[in-house]
């Protein structure tokens, strides 16, 4: 169990500024581009500007739809996530060209907070690749029961953040505030699902790993 806490209002503002912080920029464009329609009358330069509209407006829509499954309650106490769901909602965020996401999970009614786990864990290995690359999610079990997962982000100069990895280590430096918020609810959703995380890196990868509590104490004795 993590020895870092957070005053629950606190949790919950930082959060709240990690999800503002995400939508800001494709909201911002979209206000941006209603502004410069009502000064231009060129109709190739309106085509232009409704273009970049509608791109910006995908992508708040595609942040706010991950950030339901990834953040938010997706559902009452108890309730269970389709995967298939999770994967679009992923692939909606992962719309960069640069970034390409491989996803084997297969399609199933899952547990939520493993699905949410999911997730975050594309968050960590998305944020690990900041020049692109290979998001691959695939399981490590058949079933949900003992579900394990792998995710692993690939491409150039990729390196887990050393704020990241202390955190998930439960060794952090330094307070917990918006830009470390997502590791730190990574790590409350995994032990809400009774898991460890696990996170490694070399030259080539960025991996972190998913596991039963208990049998990721085993394999550390």
């Amino acid at each position: 169990m993590t020895s870092i806490s957070l005053d629950p209002l606190d949790l919950a503002a930082l959060l709240c500024s990690r999800v503002c912080h995400d939508v800001i920029s494709p909201v911002g464009a979209i206000v941006n581009g209603l502004e410069m329609l009502e000064d231009e009358k060129d109709e190739a330069m309106r085509k232009d500007v409704l273009e970049l509209i509608r791109g910006s407006a995908d992508n708040a829509s595609a942040r706010l739809q991950f950030a339901r499954l990834a953040f938010g309650a997706a559902g009452s106490a108890g309730a269970s996530i389709d995967t298939g769901d999770a994967e679009k909602a992923a692939r909606g965020l992962f719309s960069d060209p640069k970034l390409k996401l491989e996803w084997s999970i297969p399609r199933v009614l899952a547990p939520k907070n493993k699905a949410k786990l999911l997730l975050n864990l594309c968050l960590l290995a998305a944020s690990s690749a900041p020049r692109g690359g290979i998001v691959r999610v695939e399981p490590l079990s058949e079933g949900w029961s003992d579900f394990s997962a792998r995710v692993t982000a690939k491409g150039p100069n990729v390196k887990i953040n050393p704020r990241v990895a202390a955190i998930l280590a439960d060794a952090p430096e330094e307070p917990i505030d918006a830009h470390a918020i997502q590791p730190y609810y990574a790590v409350l959703v995994a032990e809400a699902a009774q898991m460890t995380l696990i996170a490694s890196s070399d030259a080539d990868a960025a991996t972190f790993e998913a596991r039963p509590a208990a049998a990721a104490r085993e394999a550390a004795a």
